[in-house]
């Protein structure tokens, strides 16, 4: 009896012993490990050992504490672009050069406001340059602003309109650019400063002392006669016929949309909307030019 109870705890041991192997080699493949590249393509992921490329690296321990799965700043310094965190083998393997360091610790990751034409927007200065760049002008970047509600409120800083302002109690406006507008705000003479785009100071809806006149004038680098308001501002393309039109008085009209946009207009008593080298801005001289209906230039 006792020759066959050994045998029976013999095949017993070895029953457990195959149980606690066939479990261990189990929950070896399902415990994560951490694969430098799975198998289905992603970079530094915490998985199963069966999940990961051979050609990589593993290592038994979750990714954040490996080194080749070390996070940190991913820079494209062609395009400006900073990307993190992000691991040391994702940036190389995408063109990339990594710095171990937070994006906010990099100084060429360091963001301004970046203003492109009549856009706005958070960028990096070497972003803001390639930006410019591709549309042809120059580079306008203010470090300062790092806020992208700041930022937009820069949009159109080349637009022109009606600055409006109060100094020394009186309500009075220039005809700037959005950028010359906004500036003005920085100035302790002036309050109460806005900005209406496409609006000249002469529009009587803005309230201030600046009105319509008979007067003209040329402008250095442009060919066409201007009328003047009474502030001195610029206003539209001298047209004698819309001297008492209100609109014509309050919004800016182009170029291309002023009187006999098409023809030369040379010697015109009533239009100033000149076309060199057919015809340009000129002082009235006494027998020399003709008699503008108003106005010194023709």
């Amino acid at each position: 009896m006792r020759k066959r109870i050994i045998p029976l705890i013999f095949l017993t041991s070895i029953l457990i012993l195959t149980l606690i192997l066939f479990s261990m080699s189990f929950v070896s493949a399902e415990s994560n490990v951490c694969c430098e590249k799975l198998k289905t393509g992603q970079f530094c992921q915490n998985a199963p050992i069966v999940e990961c490329d051979t050609s990589f690296e593993t290592a038994p321990t979750s990714c954040e504490s490996t080194n080749f799965c070390s996070v940190g700043t991913c820079i494209d310094s062609q395009e400006g672009l900073c990307e993190g965190p992000i691991s040391k083998n994702v940036c190389n393997n995408g063109g990339g050069v990594w710095d171990p360091r937070a994006a906010t610790e990099v100084p060429q990751c360091n963001e301004g406001c970046c203003i492109v034409g009549d856009g706005a927007f958070i960028a990096t200065q070497t972003r803001c340059k390639k930006m410019a760049s591709d549309y042809g002008t120059q580079t306008n970047f203010n470090p300062s602003i790092t806020s992208e509600v700041q930022c937009s409120a820069n949009a159109g800083g080349d637009i022109k309109g009606a600055c409006t302002f109060e100094k020394e109690s009186a309500k009075t406006c220039k005809l700037l650019t959005k950028t010359e507008c906004n500036s003005m705000k920085g100035d302790s003479q002036n309050s109460n400063v806005d900005f209406f785009e496409g609006i000249l100071c002469s529009d009587e809806t803005l309230g201030t002392n600046c009105g319509p006149t008979e007067e003209t004038t040329c402008v250095p680098g442009q060919d066409e006669v201007y009328f003047v308001d009474s502030c001195g501002n610029l206003a539209n393309v001298y047209d004698f016929n819309k001297i008492k039109d209100k609109d014509y008085w309050s919004k800016i009209v182009s170029k291309e949309d002023s009187c006999n946009a098409i023809g030369n207009n040379a010697n015109s008593l009533s239009c100033g909307n000149c076309n060199y080298p057919l015809s340009t801005c000129l002082a009235y001289k006494r027998g020399e030019t003709s008699v503008p209906n108003v106005g010194n230039y023709i």
